[in-house]
Order: C-alpha cells, then structure tokens, then sequence
C-alpha cells in the first residue's frame, strides 16, 4: 500500500470512496468530485490529503488535515488541525486508517499544531473506536456528535 499526498485528479476516485460509504450506511453528507475538489483538495485551510493507494492503483481511503480557522463549521478551536477519515468498507480493518494517520501525524506535527480534533457522529461506532484506537480522547460533546483530540504539546 502507498500512502502519497492526493492531487485534484483522485478526486473522482476519492469521490467513489466517498459513494462506497454511502452505499454501506455509513455517510449521508455529498460525496461527488466536486464535493472531493472544494472540501478535501482545494480548501483554502487544507494542510494535507494523504490517499492509500493499493497495488493496482485504486485509492483505497483518504485523510484530510486542515487547519481550524475562526467560525470553522465545527467549532474546533484555532490553532488545531481538523482530520477527516474515509476508508472504503472493503478496504476496513486492513491497515489503511493506521498508515494514513502516520503520515497525517507526522504533517501535524510539521505544521506546529497543538491538537488534531475528529469531529464524529455520537452513532458511528466505528470511527469512534479508530480514533480511540490511535490516541484520541473525548474532549468535548455537541449535539449529537463526540469530539475526540490527539494532543500533540
């Protein structure tokens, strides 16, 4: 598996992981390139994407790290960075989420950010436990969601 900064032309593919999680249950929010292209690749307060990529090419999930800026749609506090994950079901329990936290880790640290915070659904079991299993700790409860940070300082 490769792990390499993403670039506008994964975008459709990123957007196929994205409709694999639709298709499971597993998201409800858009998941087109467009979509892909404004919130991941093309956002004004992204640090990294990172993709896996598997051995026949295919982008098996993604990470985004953006910088938390005043008014952020989740309320994480400036001067934190805001992860997202998505890794296909298929592809779930393979390793995929651990290796692209390395390199997502080792950006956020690069950045000078104090913490990482997921924001999460309170239902989604399973990436409440990912971001457990990695380090990340409650630190805070809106409305149906749970907040976890990796503190970095």
């Amino acid at each position: 598996m490769l792990i390499r900064e993403a670039i506008p032309a994964d975008a459709d593919a990123m957007s196929d992981v994205l409709q694999e999680l639709i298709a499971a249950g597993k998201r409800t929010r858009d998941a087109d390139a467009d979509f892909v292209l404004s919130h991941y690749l093309g956002h004004p307060h992204r640090l990294h994407c990172f993709v896996a990529v598997d051995d026949g090419g295919r982008i098996l999930g993604f990470q985004s790290l953006k910088r938390a800026h005043e008014g952020n749609p989740y309320g994480t506090p400036i001067g934190w960075g805001i992860i997202g994950t998505h890794v296909r079901p298929s592809a779930a329990r393979t390793g995929v989420g651990s290796r692209l936290f390395e390199a997502t880790l080792d950006s956020a640290r690069d950045a000078g950010l104090r913490a990482i915070e997921a924001y999460i659904g309170a239902e989604n079991a399973a990436a409440l436990a990912y971001y457990e299993a990695l380090g990340f700790e409650t630190c805070r409860r809106p409305d149906g969601a749970i907040c976890k940070a990796y503190r970095l300082s």
